[in-house]
């Protein structure tokens, strides 16, 4: 009996042409008193007791989404608001909330609804709207008179946004942050910082202390420039901070539902950002992991800039239903990512580096952890997508053993790795990995740290899949994702409850471990004995790989006949295929929270059949 089996990620079956990248430029959040924008007419009267200011909230190139926000500046109160605004020709708003906004030719107009018309002294009230076109709001007017930003000083541009900040001495009540200056032609005099776009002080320097915060709570930060004639430039990009203690979770008994999505599914297997929504599976996860970025240099770098940040898509193609220009400053699947981010804000994406195929990498990255960890932390960040990752996840597969090739690295080096990414990306981002699910003694579980290294992890997606496969070409025919051991299995310690226990007993906690679920079966085919544990002569053909078929294929071509060790099991001619199947699933996800994990993970978007049924089997599992 072979036992040369992959336990990791299928690589890419075809990583299609690779394109050269095209330089493009940042894009940045627009945070501005409409008053300043260039083309303000002075009203006849001024609206001195209350302000408006717009924000751009989104931007995907050829649409947006756009927030206005009343403030009653006063000493009384405001019983109703009006605010009217102009668009360029091509510029239009498309949907609105929280008002009631018309047109008439160019002009715009947002008035309050029944319930949210009168506005206390000092209070604030925000609606918001999604856009067409690229075109900003000019002329602004609130109840007939301005919307008091103070007019631009003629010759003197605004200042540039400022870096984004980073968190760091996170307290029970209180985190610094730090920022790279903005740029000004007449110079910079001070930055307003805000939280949770209220300000909160405006200082000189480019750090601050917030004070007086609750302990165990989320908070987003950013920071704007004044200049010297006291204009304000756009926010910087935002940064999450979570104080530290509280006690309890912000979504008590909350699941992780994360998907994988492969950075070369757009070319043979044709499947897009856009699917996500299509088959309903965006409304049921919570996190999705974009694979692959490549390992090269003892540094993260980008794999296929033309799939990731080039591609256009046509507006039938895309999930915001606008199509990409030639100009555009990011096309491809983060453009699409970053639109989905925009329908879905409770969806959090993660960056994934290595997998099966780059894994090799590794060893020379971790001979200098800090300097890989700033690496990937620089790509994460990079202006074109720095709003489209909430993390990063390594898919260090075989840490100090062999895989496809082999590491010598030694048994600490995932743990240093590990603990430099965290020390590098701080705690306001994701840091998880994919780790191996070999439960046998003196394994590949036995081979790292990977109890010492959760400490620096949000989690572990453990793969348990890819056990047994027709990698051994005359069998024995095996579950390749068995969820308990059964008699007859070819290999102790080969399924997921031992690989979960084992972790435990290294002193993972149960809720930092995800049960790995396969979307695709693996199959042999010359077999004759309908039952697990038959002969075979070679693997199962398949549609990209012999012995690899999506479920979406095989719940038709080859219907499941029975179950062992909680995964199906299929027999039709002389194949015999194991894969899940919603039951299965539905098992399995029981299984997970009777065990106390943090939730499940699924290898990968694409095996799903179009109405999603596998992702709604983990969600309806899970819930």
């Amino acid at each position: 009996m072979r036992l040369g089996h992959r336990l990791g990620h299928r690589p890419g079956h075809s990583f299609g042409h690779r394109f050269g990248q095209k330089a493009v430029a940042g894009l940045t959040t627009l945070l501005l008193p409409v008053a300043a924008l260039v083309g303000l007419a002075s009203p006849a009267s001024a609206a001195t007791s209350a302000t408006a200011t717009y924000a751009k909230t989104q931007d995907w190139g050829t649409g947006f989404e756009g927030k206005w926000t009343v403030k009653n500046t006063g000493t009384t109160a405001l019983s109703s608001w009006t605010v009217e605004w102009d668009f360029p020709s091509g510029t239009s708003v498309t949907s609105a909330w929280d008002a009631d906004v018309t047109s008439s030719g160019t002009h715009w107009t947002g008035k309050n609804k029944s319930w949210n018309g009168t506005l206390a002294p000092g209070a604030s009230i925000s609606f918001g709207f999604n856009g067409a076109g690229t075109g900003s709001p000019a002329n602004c007017k609130l109840n007939g008179g301005s919307c008091d930003g103070g007019p631009t000083v003629p010759g003197d541009n605004a200042p540039s946004a400022p870096g984004k900040p980073t968190a760091s001495d996170i307290t029970n009540t209180s985190v610094k942050l730090a920022w790279s200056a903005a740029t000004d032609d007449k110079g910079v005099k001070n930055y307003d910082v805000l939280r949770d776009g209220a300000k909160v002080a405006t200082v000189t320097g480019t750090s601050y202390t917030n004070t007086g915060l609750t302990a165990g709570t989320d908070y987003s930060y950013t920071v704007q420039a004044r200049d010297t004639a006291d204009q304000t430039g756009p926010v910087s990009g935002a940064t999450a901070v979570r104080t530290t203690g509280g006690g309890t979770d912000p979504n008590p008994g909350a699941k992780v539902k994360l998907g994988y999505f492969t950075e070369w599914g757009v070319y043979g297997r044709n499947y897009h950002v856009k699917n996500l929504v299509s088959s309903g599976s965006a409304s049921k996860i919570t996190h999705i992991n974009y694979a692959f970025g490549n390992v090269k240099g003892g540094k993260c770098t980008l794999d296929d800039a033309y799939a990731a940040t080039d591609k256009a898509y046509t507006a039938d193609q895309s999930v915001s239903g606008t199509a990409d220009t030639w100009d555009q400053p990011l096309r491809g699947n983060f453009n699409q990512l970053r639109q989905l981010k925009a329908k879905y804000p409770n969806i959090k994406v993660l960056w994934s580096f290595g997998g099966w195929t780059y894994s090799g990498g590794f060893g020379e990255a971790a001979a200098n952890p800090a300097a890989f960890a700033a690496s990937c932390k620089a790509l994460v960040e990079d202006p074109r997508w720095a709003d489209v990752f909430d993390g990063i996840d390594i898919d260090w597969e075989y840490p100090n053993a062999c895989g496809l090739s082999c590491d010598t690295s030694g048994f600490s080096s995932f743990k240093n790795l590990t603990a430099a990414l965290r020390t590098e990306f701080g705690s306001s981002y994701l840091v998880t990995a994919a780790i191996t699910a070999d439960g046998s003694s003196g394994g590949k579980i036995d081979a790292a740290d990977y109890g010492g290294a959760s400490a620096s992890l949000n989690w572990y997606n453990v793969m348990t899949y890819d056990y047994f496969g027709a990698f051994d070409a005359d069998g024995p025919t095996a579950p390749h994702s068995p969820l308990t051991s059964y008699s007859g299995i070819p290999a102790a310690g080969f399924n997921s409850a031992d690989a979960i226990a084992k972790l435990k007993s290294k002193g993972v906690p149960a809720q930092k471990l995800l049960l790995g679920i396969g979307f695709y079966g693996r199959g042999w085919t010359g077999v004759t004995q309908s039952t697990p544990g038959g002969s075979a002569t070679g693997a199962a053909p398949g549609t990209y790989e012999a012995g690899i078929e999506d479920y979406k294929v095989l719940k038709n071509s080859c219907p499941a006949t029975g179950t062992i060790a909680g995964t199906a099991y299929a027999y039709c001619g002389n194949q015999w295929w194991s894969y899940d199947t919603p039951a299965t699933i539905g098992s399995k996800m029981s299984w997970a929270k009777s065990q106390g994990l943090g939730g499940a993970f699924f290898w990968e978007f694409s095996g799903d059949t179009g109405n999603g049924e596998l992702v709604t089997a983990i969600n309806n599992g899970l819930n």
